[in-house]
């Protein structure tokens, strides 16, 4: 079958854009950082390696805890995540079926990471809601002295990851599972009279793994290296890893840049060691599991763990719901006294008086929003529709390249990639920040829309070019508008995650970029809760209605048709 030069022409067009645009800067910053954690900075003066950057990383007090701390709360959350995820599937997969499970879970996704673990501290603090509920019933007259957000574990942070990437990890695995036979192994499996979650751990489960192990791998190292989430959750002294080398990065001592960029390579290193971790688990489990499957057994006694994950998943449901009331009740919150369970008084002084600071921050935030999800969604569209003209499979090789940004710590690379930024002029600037967003937000839209512009009817193509409809006009007045539906979702999603981009904005903003993720993450420690649930709130408004947009449009757009299959009926 002859390839067309013009389906040639868009694919190196698009991986010279990738290799250029998302493979490029991500090696580039990683290589600066390694530079400078061996001691080459010329910009401080340092030019010649050493060892030294190493030496004063180790002797920073509390580097070890913060390790300790690190590996627990990201490999506990992750594997947790996993667990009650897997659950929560097997028992509600019947009835999440079509686009009830987007339309259930989008919500939860749509939360940014910082708005959540902001009202989630509203909500477990000694003085937040909980305690007021519960002060009552336990005759308390002043706030517990229970520390639960910043416990020297990690707890509050552990579940906060936890609300964030259970709807994560279960939308993939219900994606996963539409490439298995899933209704034939569940009827084999029922009628050689095994339980329900038997059949899934024996049957289901093994071949849904090879599909969702990089998305686990994307949660686990963003588990490790998280920033936002650690500052508000995660204990403060000594704090996570991540939120360690951010304090050193961001410090008024130049020299520090040397040992927080050798705490980068540390923190890479820490997440290459989990998944190598994950490797010898995955093949320890194969073994064991295979020796289960020996032994026979129905599994029976399994099944009471389906209705257990339901009620974990209700608690789960309730604590993310509250903690997004909480953030609303207390931005217009105005006297909220000791055991109230709601304010006594309300006002929007907490919106009137932040409003030029939050309309300022929400300008910038949609605009970067817009301009990052706009730019990944043209990539990712010329990317699909190079490989149809090109007929070309998908690539193993192209998948990887696509994860490789959510793989990669940003930590570790984003402050090479500023000072890179910085030799050509383009750091502090809102073209900086969208680049850095758009290493973030790319993945996340070609992993939403590969797989729905992949499975479109190719006769649709085919019936319009028998027509004389050439290859761009059959893109323009074909593809699109039939893939309007799962485009819009993906502009959803890319709306989400840039977002609630916290470092990348950070960093490449030079901190003169102050977005709604910005300015909530640094009002978090502050006091008055009135104003950061007023900026949190409005951080989470974008993101759902984006959502709600890409559900409402194609409806809107398809009423028409909808009303003449009606007639027709």
């Amino acid at each position: 079958m002859r390839v067309a030069p013009e389906g040639r022409g868009l694919r190196a067009l698009v991986l010279a854009a990738l290799a250029f645009g998302l493979i490029g800067p991500i090696a580039a910053g990683l290589w600066a950082t390694a530079r400078a954690g061996f001691g080459v900075m010329p910009v401080i003066g340092a030019t010649e390696a050493s060892l030294a950057p190493w030496s004063a990383l180790f002797a920073l007090p509390g580097l070890a805890t913060s390790l300790k701390v690190t590996a627990f709360t990201g490999i506990v959350s992750t594997l947790l995540s996993l667990i009650l995820a897997l659950a929560l599937t097997a028992a509600l997969q019947p009835r999440l079926t079509g686009g009830r499970a987007a339309r259930l879970l989008a919500p939860f996704l749509a939360i940014p990471h910082a708005a959540l673990a902001i009202g989630l501290a509203f909500v477990l603090t000694p003085s937040g809601w909980i305690a007021r509920l519960l002060a009552p019933i336990l005759g308390l007259d002043r706030p517990p002295d229970i520390a639960l957000v910043g416990d020297p574990w990690g707890i509050a942070l552990i579940l906060g990851l936890m609300l964030k990437e259970v709807p994560f990890l279960m939308l993939v695995s219900l994606a996963g599972l539409t490439q298995i036979p899933l209704a034939q192994h569940l009827a084999a499996g029922r009628s050689l009279g095994y339980g329900r979650a038997a059949v899934w751990l024996k049957l289901i489960v093994p071949q849904l793994w090879p599909l969702i192990r990089l998305p686990v791998m994307v949660v686990l190292a963003y588990a490790l290296s998280t920033v936002e989430m650690g500052l508000i959750l995660g204990p403060s002294n000594p704090p996570v890893l991540a939120v360690l080398l951010t304090r050193l990065f961001f410090a008024p001592d130049t020299a520090l840049l040397l040992p927080a960029s050798a705490g980068a390579l540390l923190q890479g290193g820490l997440v290459a060691a989990a998944f190598a971790l994950l490797w010898l688990t995955e093949r320890a489990l194969a073994m064991a599991g295979r020796f289960w499957l020996c032994r026979g057994g129905r599994g029976h006694g399994l099944d009471p763990i389906l209705p257990l994950a339901r009620g974990l998943g209700m608690i789960a449901a309730a604590l993310g719901a509250l903690a997004m009331l909480a953030l609303l009740t207390w931005s217009f919150a105005w006297r909220w006294p000791w055991p109230a369970a709601l304010p006594e008084s309300w006002s929007l002084r907490a919106w009137t008086g932040a409003a030029p600071g939050l309309a300022r921050a929400l300008g910038l935030t949609l605009a970067l929003a817009l301009a990052t999800t706009a730019l990944s969604l043209a990539l990712a569209v010329a990317w699909l529709e190079g490989e149809d003209r090109a007929r070309s499979p998908r690539a193993p090789w192209a998948e990887a390249l696509i994860y490789l940004p959510l793989l990669v710590p940003q930590i570790g690379f984003l402050y090479g990639l500023n000072v890179l930024f910085l030799r050509l002029g383009l750091s502090g600037g809102l073209a900086a920040v969208i680049w850095a967003q758009a290493l973030f937000v790319f993945p996340y839209v070609m992993i939403t829309l590969s797989d729905p512009w992949r499975a479109l009817d190719p006769r649709l193509a085919r019936a319009a070019a028998s027509l004389g409809a050439g290859p761009w006009r059959r893109l323009f007045t074909v593809k699109l508008p039939v893939l309007i539906a799962p485009i819009l979702t993906a502009a959803a999603i890319g709306v989400a995650v840039s977002v609630a981009q916290y470092l990348p904005t950070l960093f490449m903003g030079a901190g003169r970029i102050a977005t709604l993720t910005t300015e909530a993450v640094t009002l978090s420690s502050g006091s008055d809760r009135r104003v950061t649930g007023a900026y949190a709130t409005l951080q989470t408004a974008l993101p759902l209605a984006a959502y709600a947009a890409a559900f409402l449009v194609p409806a809107l757009l398809h009423r028409d048709r909808r009303a003449l299959r009606g007639g027709g009926a």
